[in-house]
């Protein structure tokens, strides 16, 4: 009796296993089929997936070249520009450690943080404008602002001639001002702010968070990242300007840029703005590969832990995390945003099933990474989809990373698994 039923166990344990294998290779094969279709449209040359559940990194596949001309594979530990999800992955993420530390509360305006934000910028809370819930204008182009009437640039912003105060490169005939970043301001502070309190998106406080982080605690923000965050989970390709660590073989090229730096932007932030930063702003600037990137968002999961690292309170995370002006139709949370309100397969860009205490956010050129602390999953979609140029769309008319996002919840919850065969006459 013993042995019929230890044959029996052995039986039923290789069929679960088998079944689960064939699950497995049944989401790679529709994933493949997403991806392959999406390439042959020219949506982007390449990407990386990656999808963690609990401890267990389940998918990371590389798909893909750099570039269209196919001199290049992409590699799983590829670094990507992040673009936007550097918002929640940079940005939100040093005012979620400045929160902890009762630097600010959410209700302060933001006037009595930041040197020289007057009238109704200054007005505005930490809440509302985290929460794109503030008016603020959606974004300035820095670069052509800069511009005199006839073309040519203003004193004290960008010349054609390196030197002393214009030493930083923003390609090799441009040059930046050292103090460049005063203008960014005064532009900010000098936008329209709309009457109107509803959702509109805006990346303007994020070119503050730098000078915030620096004023309130006289260290620079990178290396506030860095320490807090960064060096604790060891995620070394998780940084700002990646070309002074990592070589560009190692980082895939954005757009070939026919209107400002007229080059190839490689290992460059592909982000106007936030070159104009040098590199590092709080709204766009960041690159990583899948698997750093992921670890981060671990710890959002993990309550704010990543091994014997205590890194943020469960508390914080929540609160982050949570929309704040739901009522108002706008789903965000602070600098997270979360799935729309009612969801619509031509407008979301993540799955149907992602709960709605799931948070992540996009990136313009074509990045996500996403939470779900219901089903402990993390969704993370990188990608060049603005190579060779920003005006393909496809990767949005084809739907490919909700797409994709859904094929996982749908292999989570079991649906590519055939049911094992029934265990019968166990006595």
């Amino acid at each position: 009796m013993h042995k019929l039923r230890h044959t029996l166990f052995i039986l039923f344990f290789s069929a679960t296993v088998l079944v689960k294998g064939q699950a497995y290779e049944l989401l790679h094969h529709k994933v493949d089929s997403v991806v392959s279709s999406a390439i042959q449209s020219e949506a982007f040359p390449g990407c990386v997936i990656y999808a963690a559940k609990g401890d267990s990194v389940f998918f990371l596949s590389s798909y893909g070249h750099h570039t269209y001309d196919s001199l290049r594979r992409v590699a799983v530990n590829d670094i990507y520009d992040l673009a936007s999800v550097t918002k929640v992955a940079g940005g939100t993420l040093a005012m979620m450690k400045l929160y902890e530390e009762g630097f600010y509360n959410l209700d302060d305006p933001i006037g009595a943080f930041v040197d020289g934000l007057r009238n109704n910028i200054g007005e505005l809370t930490f809440r509302e404008i985290l929460s794109h819930q503030a008016g603020l204008y959606p974004w300035i182009p820095y670069y052509d602002e800069s511009k005199k009437k006839n073309g040519k640039y203003r004193s004290k912003s960008i010349s054609d001639i390196n030197g002393s105060d214009y030493n930083f490169p923003l390609s090799d005939s441009l040059f930046l001002h050292k103090d460049f970043y005063l203008k960014i301001k005064k532009m900010i502070r000098k936008s329209e702010v709309s009457k109107q309190k509803s959702y509109r998106y805006s990346g303007l406080f994020f070119y503050l968070i730098p000078e915030l982080v620096k004023s309130l605690t006289d260290t620079s923000y990178q290396d506030y990242l860095d320490y807090h965050f960064y060096n604790p989970i060891r995620a070394e390709t998780l940084t700002f300007n990646p070309l002074d660590k990592f070589g560009k073989n190692r980082i895939a090229p954005t757009e070939i840029d026919t209107f400002f730096r007229m080059k190839s932007i490689h290992g460059r932030v592909h982000d106007e703005g936030a070159i104009m930063m040098k590199g590092i702003s709080g709204n766009a600037g960041l690159f990583s590969n899948a698997e750093d990137l992921g670890k981060l968002f671990k710890v959002f999961l993990q309550d704010g832990r990543y091994d014997s690292a205590h890194l943020l309170n469960p508390s914080t995370i929540q609160l982050f995390t949570s929309s704040q002006y739901p009522n108002n139709g706008n789903r965000r949370g602070l600098g997270f945003d979360k799935p729309l309100l009612k969801y619509d397969s031509i407008r979301s860009s993540v799955a149907k099933s992602a709960s709605f205490k799931s948070y992540g956010h996009t990136g313009y050129t074509g990045t996500i990474a996403w939470a779900d602390p219901e089903s402990d999953l993390i969704f993370i979609f990188l990608t060049n989809r603005v190579y060779p140029s920003r005006t393909n769309r496809a990767l949005y008319d084809l739907n490919v990373r909700p797409s994709i996002h859904q094929l996982i919840y749908n292999y989570l919850d079991g649906q590519y698994s055939q049911k094992t065969y029934p265990v019968e006459n166990t006595k």
